[in-house]
């Protein structure tokens, strides 16, 4: 889909999505032949002419000013992210670019080194596309214990969290609230596509997960937009039992196109007890070698 459609798709689906009731217009009891607002009461709404509005809808129009996207971003009810996803499909709308291979995504020195610092704290580091480029060896075991762990060192072989969430019965049994979780990755992966129309890896990758998830494509469609910034899960985890985690998403001045995504529980509650016991498991027996020697010293 090129940026006209995106575009497009987005206004028709986020409109389809209001009443008349919940933006204070009046119904006068008639019945519609389609969902939400129709076009001109969404063009009234946000002070522009139907026929404008409707060419922006259809594609045939991708010079909205900065001002008009904003009145239709208040006519349509859209929060921060989601004002700021419109004015990137438009953007992506006046200038077309090819679909390129960006580079392979890694971890710098400096992001490995925040790693290995948060030893006892479940950490991984994603791309852009949510390929995993690195994890210390509790954020593994926590979110992904059956996954080869050397995977992100193999740009062939990362996993990808979002396939993983989507695909993978591993995953889908451990969030509690699964569909929470799905929807946080969808609208990610949205406000992604909208900053990156012109990348061919993530394209595919939303291709792949559209066919072979019936619930991704579901909540591919309804073009809903939210960044993974905070979010508290129910873990249900396969050696340590039920814990609440939250997961922070954090982004480095120096790489911001990864995301660090740090994992903690309450003090004292019984989830940090069970992190506790996870991180004992995990860690590496000492060899008898090391044990000799502290023992003589």
């Amino acid at each position: 889909m090129d940026g006209h459609g995106r575009l497009g798709s987005f206004l028709q689906a986020r409109r389809a999505q209001l009443r008349p009731q919940d933006v204070g217009l009046p119904t006068y009891g008639d019945r519609r032949r389609v969902p939400g607002l129709r076009r001109e009461e969404l063009a009234l709404l946000a002070g522009v002419s139907a026929s404008y509005y409707t060419r922006l809808e259809q594609g045939a129009s991708c010079h909205a000013s900065v001002e008009v996207l904003d009145a239709i971003a208040r006519a349509l009810r859209l929060d921060e992210p989601e004002r700021l996803h419109l004015r990137d499909l438009a953007t992506g709308c006046r200038h077309r670019t090819a679909a390129r291979r960006p580079p392979a995504e890694r971890a710098g020195p400096a992001v490995r080194d925040l790693i290995r610092a948060m030893g006892e704290v479940p950490v991984l580091v994603t791309g852009r596309r949510s390929d995993v480029l690195a994890w210390n060896t509790l954020g593994h075991a926590l979110l992904a214990g059956h996954v080869d762990p050397t995977g992100p060192d193999r740009p062939a072989d990362r996993p990808n969290m979002a396939r993983l969430v989507f695909l993978d019965a591993h995953l889908r049994e451990l969030y509690a609230d699964w569909p929470a979780k799905a929807r946080a990755v969808v609208g990610n992966l949205r406000l992604v596509a909208g900053r990156h129309p012109e990348d061919a890896q993530l394209t595919s990758l939303i291709g792949e997960l559209t066919t072979r998830s019936p619930e991704f494509a579901g909540m591919w469609a309804d073009h809903r937009v939210r960044p993974c910034d905070l979010a508290e899960y129910e873990l249900r985890h396969p050696l340590v039992g039920t814990l609440t985690v939250t997961q922070q998403t954090l982004t480095a001045a120096f790489a911001p196109e990864q995301s660090l995504t740090v994992v903690t529980t309450a003090p004292g509650s019984p989830s940090e007890a069970a992190l506790k016991l996870l991180t004992q498991a995990t860690t590496p027996a000492p060899s008898p070698t090391r044990v000799r020697s502290a023992a003589t010293a």
